[in-house]
């Protein structure tokens, strides 16, 4: 008797250790903020899996900061595309004294949430933001590990003219900051390489019906129509052009070439037509990385990578990486290591400029065939 009544209390009390040994674990909160909801939810979603791979395993191999193991909460919010909610969502996660923040997905909620945090001090890295204001407004907090539309739109533009040989050009933009951003970019980069811009029309990004300003564009007799936007108005714009006869090529930045515009413009979606260009992509060296990625991706998840997952995953890798050499997840303690990092990712070398730019940032044009994205080229 003596012999079990010695047993059960130090059963007890190795259970009692280990206990307060998992409740003195650090707990650092990293949030990933895109839409969740609304038309450009599959790209949200995409990022914030991205996001919850790099989470995961960083919990999995028992990362350390300072010498302690730590564990990592993903907290996933929903903006929607829409700039007050992301701001109320902004102001939601410095309440909760989160230490980073991977997002937002569109420039438009991306630069108005990026005051919010700067004024906090939190860093935010965004895996798809690309209009070039929002590093351009010295926070130094604002972090992007994509190239910007200046570098996409420039790209584009001068595509269209010297290998496509175009000349006469529309553009067609949705009106939401990136949008317009991209689109300006793209009539800049074609106008310096002697293209003509011969009609500019406008919708939003929730928008479903363009026979008017298509009719209005086929009359100029494009031969190419740019359009500054997302895949879910792209793809029944696509629809559309087929229906009016419009066989012009079809150029958009990121946000249209995606794993998802196949499904969305169904048969408008004529071989070689498009012409996309992704701000970000990788060489022949770091093919097999990427490929890894996918893989994983689809194993876990049950579906192909949409968008930009591997950047939210290179991201959320990239702070973490910070906190590791800074041996801090105080934001006030490795915000600076975090803007010296230099941290080999899936997508390649993430490091920034002084504005938070990614340095050397790649861009990867493709086209569809037969429903099938197909690599044109990787270029700087």
């Amino acid at each position: 008797m003596k012999l079990k009544s010695t047993i059960i209390p130090l059963t007890a009390a190795i259970a009692m250790a280990f206990a307060g040994a998992a409740h003195s674990q650090e707990v650092i909160k990293i949030a990933h903020v895109g839409p969740l909801s609304g038309p450009n939810a599959h790209m949200g979603k995409d990022n914030e899996n991205g996001a919850r791979m790099a989470i995961e395993e960083l919990n999995a191999k028992g990362f350390t900061i300072g010498g302690k193991k730590v564990t990592f909460e993903l907290i996933g919010e929903d903006d929607a595309s829409d700039p007050k909610q992301a701001t109320s969502v902004a102001t939601k996660l410095v309440d909760a004294k989160v230490a980073a923040v991977i997002g937002h997905l569109n420039s438009g909620t991306t630069i108005p949430a990026s005051k919010i945090y700067s004024d906090a001090g939190i860093p935010q890295v965004s895996p798809s933001a690309t209009n070039p204001k929002y590093t351009q407004q010295g926070f130094k907090t604002a972090f992007r590990v994509v190239a910007n539309d200046a570098q996409l739109g420039a790209a584009l533009g001068k595509y269209a003219v010297q290998k496509l040989g175009t000349k006469n050009i529309a553009v067609i933009d949705d009106r939401t900051a990136y949008g317009q951003g991209v689109a300006e970019e793209f009539a800049k980069g074609a106008q310096a390489a002697g293209g003509k811009i011969v009609g500019k029309q406008f919708t939003n990004d929730k928008a479903t019906d363009f026979n008017a300003i298509l009719t209005s564009l086929k009359a100029k007799k494009p031969e190419v129509v740019f359009f500054g936007g997302m895949d879910a108005v792209g793809g029944p714009m696509l629809r559309q052009m087929k229906q009016l006869g419009i066989s012009a090529k079809f150029m958009g930045g990121d946000g249209i070439c995606t794993g998802s515009l196949p499904g969305l413009a169904g048969d408008g979606l004529i071989n070689d037509q498009v012409v996309c260009a992704e701000a970000g992509g990788v060489d022949d060296a770091g093919k097999k990385g990427m490929d890894d990625f996918r893989a994983a991706y689809k194993k876990k998840f049950g579906i192909d990578v949409v968008y930009n997952a591997a950047y939210a995953y290179d991201a959320t890798m990239t702070v973490a990486d910070a906190m590791a050499k800074a041996g801090s997840a105080d934001p006030k303690k490795y915000l600076s290591a975090l803007a010296k990092i230099s941290h080999k990712g899936v997508t390649g070398t993430i490091a920034f400029d002084a504005k938070g730019d990614i340095k050397d940032g790649s861009l990867t044009l493709y086209t569809y065939k037969n429903g099938e994205r197909t690599l044109l080229a990787v270029t700087k």
